[in-house]
């Protein structure tokens, strides 16, 4: 990533010019952050960065933010708005001094009330969907972004050690949840990545499980932890499956067979290959197993700013993989109404072939408590 603001700028403008689009629209968000570094809020107040193809760009700012603003070293026109007054007329006046008839968005960030803003402000406009050009300009990571996701993760490890180490018998899922999330705090997070998951026994089994506080854990449950630290604007995403008191046959057959796809997975990444080649591999060994029947999920996605962003590691995605992306690794299987496994890595994707970004065990592990 450039170190400049006009530099990181000029990358907007320069997708903006290979879609031939008149400009391409930001949103607070990842990309926001990127292009500008310094973090703004994503509220009622609409707020958003034009950068054209040609010229200078132009910015639509809530008032109470322009202080704030001032710090990102901002040199384009500026139009500011306050509550007492509404925004029509700053977007308006942002439309009148860009002169745009075709303007680029991030479908998956912009919300509908800026997009119908911008169209009430210029009905001809012409709005078009370039989240996926706008959001690769961040799929391949600095050497600056990868220490970020180093620290992230340390940080999520340390919390996971220190988590581990207090799981008792009779403990219920929200109050695991809890030590996990203080251990993250304690340890030097920022954020967290996301609200952790935090599942057992047969709740381990839906992929996006909420801690359970009417669940207490006993032995021979299967315990899915899912979490991750943000640190320096970078999140952290990991998962691991433990036993606790012992594991069954069962369990220990499926935590196997879940192992060897992670391990599939680092096995076939090199700089070059599809996101669809990954997935193919990872599931196959899935496939293959007595377990196919539980598989629910893709094999992961694209980690950095966001905890999901590009690529999406699936069958059907062809895009090709280029050294410094970094994506998850998190193969899993679920039986409704039995268990779950599933055991994710961050991978960093090099020219050769990968690094884990994640050094934790994860072979298979029965917890003494």
């Amino acid at each position: 990533m450039k170190n400049n603001l006009s530099d990181r700028l000029a990358e907007y403008a320069t997708v903006a010019a290979d879609l031939g689009v008149d400009a391409v629209a930001l949103v607070p968000g990842p990309n926001f952050i990127r292009a500008v570094i310094h973090p703004f809020m994503s509220h009622e107040r609409p707020f958003v960065l034009v950068v054209p193809a040609t010229g200078m760009p132009a910015a639509l700012v809530p008032n109470l933010e322009l202080r704030s603003w001032d710090l990102v070293g901002f040199d384009g026109a500026v139009f500011d708005w306050r509550d007492q007054d509404g925004y029509e007329a700053a977007f308006g006046a942002l439309l009148d001094h860009l002169q745009i008839k075709t303007l680029a968005v991030e479908g998956q960030v912009m919300r509908v009330f800026v997009h119908h803003a911008l169209l009430r402000a210029q009905p001809d406009l012409q709005v078009m969907d370039a989240e996926r050009e706008i959001s690769a300009l961040r799929m391949i990571k600095t050497p600056s972004d990868i220490e970020a996701l180093k620290a992230a993760i340390a940080i999520s490890e340390r919390a996971l050690e220190r988590t581990l180490a207090t799981v008792r018998l009779g403990q219920t899922e929200k109050e695991i949840e809890q030590t996990l999330i203080q251990a993250l705090f304690a340890e030097g997070a920022e954020d967290q990545s996301f609200h952790p998951i935090v599942a057992a026994g047969d709740g381990s089994a839906r992929p996006h499980a909420k801690a359970r506080a009417d669940y207490a854990v006993k032995a021979g449950d299967a315990l899915l932890l899912d979490f991750g630290a943000r640190k320096n604007g970078f999140a952290a995403d990991i998962t691991r499956t433990v036993f606790l008191g012992h594991a069954t046959d069962e369990g220990q057959a499926v935590h196997d067979t879940v192992l060897r796809a992670n391990l599939k997975g680092f096995e076939v990444t090199k700089a070059g290959v599809t996101a669809h080649q990954i997935d193919d591999a990872v599931t196959g060994v899935l496939e293959a197993s007595p377990y196919a029947d539980r598989i629910r999920t893709k094999t992961g996605h694209g980690l950095g700013r966001d905890v999901h962003e590009a690529p999406y590691i699936m069958r059907g995605n062809h895009m090709v993989l280029p050294a410094g992306t970094v994506y998850t690794n998190e193969p899993g299987l679920y039986e409704i109404d039995n268990f779950g496994v599933r055991i994710e890595d961050d991978v960093l994707i090099t020219q050769d072939g990968c690094t884990s970004l994640t050094q934790f065990p994860k072979e298979l592990t029965v917890l003494k408590c």
